[in-house]
């Protein structure tokens, strides 16, 4: 075979270079902030891996959360615990880095090779752009949470595939078909896969692998087909035997037998309705699952499912797919057979394929320029209210004296910014893809400096207010199962119980009693209690003068009942999305914010 020809000799796109700079630097700018956009379950995971770490035992995984202990691979929890140092660097930055680290080198991969495929650094950094700007990935790939590895792992083969059919190899001396080395190595990957999320993605992963090897096969013929799903066989057995170490070492099988295996797949396979009524007209039906991708793509949505229209479009003119490269064959096989695989469970969610937005980012990015021009104007349309959104909160946040002026005026000029992008897209036919680009990038920016703020010692309790509840048994609200974690970074040092805060049945202690009564009882049963504001008219704990208000801080809800937010008080947010938050106790004790 011949070299790969190089790239092709054009300017250096420094715009297209800077964007990905920027998304990186976004990626790492308010890492450590506990309102970093993420999933309820991260909190889960931090409290076993913290409770697993302070056991000084790899395994069994510990938990306080019932019936949530082997609720994920121990692989995931014990890149916790080196990232944390066995709990002596605990902090919410230590924990998501290696997830940041994950998402840096999958973005590197599917750059290098979406380079090789177009011979363009241009579309290079589109892909990379794009995949780092939806907000599946902005979302679960820079906290702790198991997508950035399992997209990480289980997209190596297929790196390495996409790498082998490039139509000019880079090296002449590369069989077209893998061998028992190519094979044991797959199998590895995809076991260090399973190991951070399940073993039931060594389906969707194995088959993705089986018919984009087939489908690009230079010669296919019955004997191509009998090595290839040998060949895929013994991966499939290694990445099982990988993951099977897992009932190996831990001194209690059985228990991640009915915990994980059963409970936490098996589940997922049936429903209490029945199968086929569940996928119609259960909380998961089928249909929801063929917008996965755009869904995945968040602010995007738009832009992708103009490229999946236009991608239907053409299909249907295509008489056969032999005009399809052998790159472009391995990625639609990607995308296909990961949202068939996952609309078949009985719990079919956007994000169980997000370890396919990969292949996503490179297909959008080798067509970018023939998307449609209309799908980007509806994409802007959709950022420049919400940048105009972020710029109000951060001004009411600054009447609040919750930001100061420079950091009120950090998140103004990220949404003008955004905003002047979004007038550039509108305004020049040939900026508005890049435009969209950008202002979903200052859209991210500005929920980064709008929330900094709350992120910074000053906005928590005082030295002293910390100092002085040390040792002490607290009574912390819980609205989503494992949410009280989060206080183990608020107030750390301490024995910290949940109690019920929304009615959702969800802390280890639920009084069953009205509102007025509920905060005195809390007091009568622990040292202290942290408690919100319920009413904007409500300036300070309904239990004063009893108690003894030890420090407040800013309280920001994310769960909304309906009715809460209105066209009439959405320009308010200090209506609905700002609550203060007390630690009291009926002992004297320090006072102060």
């Amino acid at each position: 075979m011949a070299d790969h020809p190089p790239c092709a000799r054009t300017a250096v796109p420094w715009f297209w270079l800077a964007l990905v700079l920027g998304a990186a630097a976004v990626y790492l700018f308010g890492l450590g902030s506990p309102y970093a956009p993420t999933n309820g379950d991260e909190m889960v995971y931090i409290h076993i891996a913290r409770l697993t770490a302070q056991s000084g035992h790899w395994l069994p995984l510990v938990s306080d959360l019932a019936n949530m202990r082997n609720t994920k691979p121990p692989l995931l929890f014990w890149q916790a615990v080196l990232a944390g140092d066995w709990g002596q660097q605990w902090s919410l930055l230590a924990l998501r880095l290696p997830s940041v680290a994950y998402t840096f080198m999958t973005t590197a991969l599917l750059a290098w090779l979406t380079l090789r495929i177009s011979g363009r650094l241009r579309s290079a950094c589109i892909a990379a752009a794009l995949y780092l700007l939806f907000f599946s990935t902005f979302r679960y790939g820079r906290v702790y949470l198991t997508s950035a590895p399992e997209t990480f792992w289980f997209a190596l083969p297929l790196f390495w595939l996409l790498w082998l059919r490039l139509p000019h190899p880079a090296r002449a001396d590369i069989p077209p078909e893998a061998g028992l080395g190519v094979y044991t190595l797959m199998g590895m990957s995809m076991g260090i896969g399973m190991a951070y999320k399940s073993f039931a993605l060594l389906a969707p992963a194995s088959a993705t692998l089986w018919l984009a090897l087939l489908w690009t096969t230079p010669a296919w013929n019955w004997r191509s087909t009998l090595r290839t799903s040998a060949g895929l066989t013994w991966s499939a057995l290694l990445a099982l035997g990988v993951f099977g170490l897992w009932f190996v070492l831990d001194p209690d099988p059985g228990a991640v037998w009915r915990e994980f295996v059963v409970g936490e797949n098996a589940g997922k396979l049936s429903g209490k309705q029945g199968y086929w009524h569940a996928a119609f007209f259960g909380d998961y039906p089928l249909w929801t699952q063929l917008f996965a991708y755009p869904i995945n793509a968040g602010l995007l949505v738009f832009t992708v499912l103009g490229f999946l229209l236009s991608s239907l479009r053409g299909a249907w003119r295509l008489p056969t797919y032999a005009t399809l490269g052998a790159p472009q064959r391995v990625l639609l096989v990607w995308l296909v057979v990961w949202l068939v695989a996952f609309s078949i469970p009985s719990q079919r969610e956007a994000r169980y394929v997000i370890p396919a937005m990969p292949a996503l980012a490179m297909l959008m990015a080798l067509d970018w320029d023939r998307l449609g021009r209309i799908w980007f104007w509806l994409t802007l349309a959709v950022l420049a209210p919400a940048l105009v959104m972020l710029a109000r909160v951060a001004w009411v946040m600054g009447d609040l004296q919750m930001a100061n002026t420079a950091q009120t005026t950090m998140t103004l000029i990220a949404a003008c910014a955004g905003l002047t992008c979004v007038a550039a897209g509108f305004h020049s036919k040939e900026r508005c893809r890049a435009a969209t680009l950008c202002a979903c990038l200052a859209v991210y920016a500005a929920f980064g400096c709008m929330v900094a703020p709350l992120s910074t010692p000053e906005a928590g309790y005082s030295t002293a207010v910390l100092r002085h509840m040390q040792g002490q048994r607290i009574a912390v609200p819980n609205g989503f199962p494992g949410q009280y974690e989060r206080y183990e970074f608020v107030l750390p040092g301490n024995h910290l119980v949940p109690y019920d805060a929304e009615g959702r049945n969800t802390g280890a202690f639920s009084p069953d009693m009205p509102g007025a009564e509920r905060l005195p009882y809390l007091l009568n049963q622990f040292d202290a209690a942290v408690w919100y504001q319920d009413r904007l008219d409500q300036f300070q704990p309904s239990c004063l003068p009893q108690c003894t208000l030890l420090g407040w801080r800013w309280h920001v809800k994310s769960r909304h009942k309906s009715g809460e937010v209105t066209l009439t008080n959405l320009w308010y947010p200090q209506q609905w999305l700002f609550r203060k938050e007390w630690l009291v106790t009926k002992s004297a004790g320090s006072h102060g914010k």
